[in-house]
């Protein structure tokens, strides 16, 4: 049997190219497996259900590297585990040396193992400069004063006194967010904040 593997690392990419690949490959919609998920391990509901189905002399076929995963040891080991534990190949599309149905030879399993490795380490190294070039983005943005995360929502005209009340132990903590209209959480919360 041949399966592909898609994954996109949220719910909001849209894996529609990769799905094209996979047609283009010949493998039938009802063999792809998909998830919606980071790349930093193999924690991932398809993935790991396409690896229960998996039996020897099967084909996984993936787009790129980056799509299996973005952490270099374990892309390693899941792609030991699906050649040599269960016996399956691997074919990365957009790596024609990434083939393990080719070359199964000494020579070709030397260059295929190279090839991996190199991607590998291009993958986590992608993945750990994402990570910086975001948390830079954002120090910056909180430099120029950017808020982030929801706006608060206006306090009700009587919060204060409301609040004062709840304070001095005249009315209980479900009472006073009663009154404001507002979960006892955020109550709380906005009671704390305003101290």
């Amino acid at each position: 049997m041949e399966y592909g593997y898609i994954r996109v690392s949220s719910k909001d990419q849209n894996e529609a190219r990769q799905v094209d690949a996979m047609r283009r490959a010949g493998i039938d919609d009802t063999n792809m497996f998909v998830d919606k998920a980071s790349g930093k391990d193999f924690d991932r509901v398809q993935y790991v259900k396409m690896i229960r189905t998996l039996r020897k002399n099967d084909v996984v076929f993936v787009k790129s590297i980056d799509r299996l995963g973005r952490n270099y040891q374990q892309i390693i080991n899941e792609w030991n585990a699906i050649t040599k534990k269960i016996g399956a190949d691997i074919v990365v599309i957009d790596m024609p040396l990434l083939d393990t149905r080719q070359g199964k030879d000494l020579l070709g399993t030397l260059i295929s193992d190279i090839v991996l490795q190199l991607l590998s380490y291009v993958s986590e190294t992608e993945r750990n400069n994402i990570k910086q070039r975001q948390a830079e983005g954002i120090a910056a943005a909180k430099a120029r004063g950017v808020k982030f995360g929801r706006p608060a929502s206006d306090l009700p005209d009587n919060f204060e006194e409301v609040c004062r009340m709840w304070k001095a132990g005249e009315i209980t903590g479900i009472a006073a967010a009663e009154k404001c209209n507002m979960p006892m959480s955020t109550f709380r919360y906005r009671a704390e904040v305003m101290k």
